[in-house]
């Protein structure tokens, strides 16, 4: 059974999406270390492990008419329009202070309503500089987010673990996500085909599920590269399993993010902390993260030519990747780690309790 919130429950989270989405993850990977630093309760059960002490709306109405003991206000952290919805609902009808943070990682523009739930949140958090600018008036801090570094870790020998996962040639270039449009598959593939016959140890790995409505997309892919004669350098995988993705990750020397459009793109962060070089698109958070030339190299969305330049160079050098590969880790423990990103948040959050909008 779920665990009931201590009176003493310094902070809400919201978690009203029954299905299972990147937001999901990303606030229970958090979480994981939050609940060690403050008193936390979570609005809504789903995806939750036993020991996430949960409240439906009416408790967490009755937790929030009890002021807490030192006179602090409480904290809810909305990441979803409905969540502040329930946080402004629980403001209004509760006596005692309730202080709102809201993050927006969306990059397009916003809807009337979400304009104005991010004027009502009493302070905005974003993810990356690019969701950060199409918020009116800017974020009031950007945090962004973190990756497991124990799960997503470097391998001991990659030419060993490549060969026991039995894919062909020497060298493996992946790319991981649902085979879409949106996340730049046919980009990689278009730009890799004229180069398969310069690099023959090199094979294209394509990691993710492939659903009904995108069929029409993959086989096209697939007649574009049967047609070159290169389906031999070409590898399927479809959808993996959870616990399969980090072996994947540092078994290739190359992970591509070629994404048209991002929130903010978890898949740079896990190659790097997999100690590989990344090559990605100015999509979601990777301008911020991707470091040209140290941890791989950016292109524009969408953009054949400027990726098949930078694929030949990176693949002209692979010592060089692997030393990219190194400097990704390095970086990803030092700022991106999922401890850093919950301290952060969590100092923010206990900042605001007291009305300062600073992490420090």
């Amino acid at each position: 059974m779920p665990r009931s919130p201590s009176p003493e429950t310094e902070l809400i989270l919201g978690n009203s999406n029954p299905k299972f989405s990147g937001v999901t993850s990303t606030m229970l990977q958090v979480l994981q270390h939050q609940k060690r630093l403050i008193p936390v309760a979570v609005l809504g059960r789903h995806h939750l492990p036993e020991d996430v002490p949960t409240l439906t709306f009416r408790e967490a109405l009755r937790l929030c008419r009890a002021p807490l003991p030192d006179g602090k206000a409480r904290i809810f952290h909305a990441r979803r329009n409905n969540e502040m919805l329930q946080a402004l609902a629980l403001k209004k009808l509760a006596a005692s202070p309730l202080k709102i943070a809201f993050t927006s990682t969306a990059q397009r523009q916003h809807t009337w309503i979400t304009r104005w739930l991010i004027r009502e949140a009493d302070a905005v958090i974003s993810t990356c500089t690019a969701a950060a600018s199409y918020i009116q008036g800017g974020a009031d801090v950007i945090i962004p987010h973190g990756v497991d570094l124990e799960r997503y870790h470097p391998a001991k020998d990659r030419a060993a673990l490549w060969q026991k996962l039995g894919f062909p040639g020497k060298y493996g270039v992946g790319i991981f996500g649902r085979v879409r449009h949106q996340k730049g598959v046919d980009v990689l593939v278009d730009a890799a085909l004229p180069l398969l016959a310069e690099f023959p140890d090199v094979t294209i790995v394509i990691c993710g599920e492939t659903t009904p409505r995108e069929q029409k997309f993959e086989r096209a892919l697939r007649a574009k590269i049967a047609a070159a004669g290169f389906e031999n350098r070409f590898v399927f995988l479809g959808k993996q399993p959870f616990s399969a993705l980090p072996e994947l990750f540092r078994a290739m020397h190359l992970v591509t993010a070629l994404s048209r459009n991002e929130g903010f793109g978890l898949t740079v962060l896990e190659a790097m902390a997999s100690g590989t070089a990344v090559l990605a698109s100015e999509a979601g958070a990777w301008q911020d993260i991707v470091r040209p030339g140290k941890t791989g190299y950016l292109v524009p969305c969408g953009d054949v030519a400027a990726t098949r330049e930078k694929l030949r160079t990176l693949l002209s050098d692979v010592p060089k990747l692997e030393a990219m590969g190194q400097n990704g880790r390095q970086i990803a423990e030092a700022q991106y780690s999922l401890e850093n990103e919950a301290h952060t948040l969590t100092n923010y959050l206990r900042n605001l309790q007291e009305g300062r909008k600073s992490i420090h």
